[in-house]
């Protein structure tokens, strides 16, 4: 299965409230929004990549737990971007202070922010170019640290804002540099 993208701005243009409460009478699907306002309905993920996302969000969310430095947020988690776009990474990760200026109402609905750190783990319905490009899409919003891990080709590639992306083949762990102090993640079980 392959993400299905609609057009229906020639018929209405969602605004932020009514792209929420779509989502919110939807639940079953996983829907996000591009900045040109089209909707995305992404497929269920297999096992194995959900099983990967797990593994990641134990690991980040134990490493936050202990350096209480953030918020870690799954993929049911929904970002609008300051691009307007609606998007939900696989894992992602908000710096406290960032989090702790947000007001109750703007923490019970998508969060009007890009993420510090996301990652996003290549599926088998994915194509490698429009997660790229989803990518760049955070990193051009503010994000200041991201992972594409494409299990499939054992490779992970790192952006950071400014750099060329850098590509680790088999790679057994990443740092979070300065982004996510101390935080080493093992990518052991994930290339399984």
């Amino acid at each position: 299965m392959t993400a299905l993208t609609l057009n229906l701005n020639s018929i209405i243009k969602l605004t932020r409230e009514q792209f929420y409460h779509l989502c919110e009478e939807n639940p079953d699907l996983k829907l996000e929004r591009n900045v040109q306002g089209e909707l995305v309905i992404m497929p269920p993920t297999g096992g194995e990549t959900g099983k990967s996302n797990v593994n990641l969000i134990l690991q980040l969310a134990s490493w936050n737990e202990q350096k209480q430095l953030g918020e870690v947020f799954d993929s049911s988690t929904g970002f609008t971007l300051p691009n307007g776009a609606d998007r939900s990474p696989d894992v992602s990760w908000v710096e406290k202070y960032r989090w702790d200026s947000l007001t109750k109402e703007q923490r019970e609905k998508f969060l009007p922010l890009c993420p510090d750190f996301i990652i996003k783990i290549m599926s088998p319905s994915d194509t490698l170019r429009k997660v790229q490009d989803k990518i760049h899409e955070y990193m051009s919003n503010g994000c200041r640290l991201g992972w594409l891990i494409n299990r499939k080709k054992q490779e992970v590639e790192i952006y950071r804002p400014g750099q060329d992306i850098e590509i680790l083949k088999s790679p057994q762990t990443l740092s979070g540099e300065t982004v996510l102090p101390d935080f080493t993640l093992s990518l052991k079980k994930n290339w399984g």
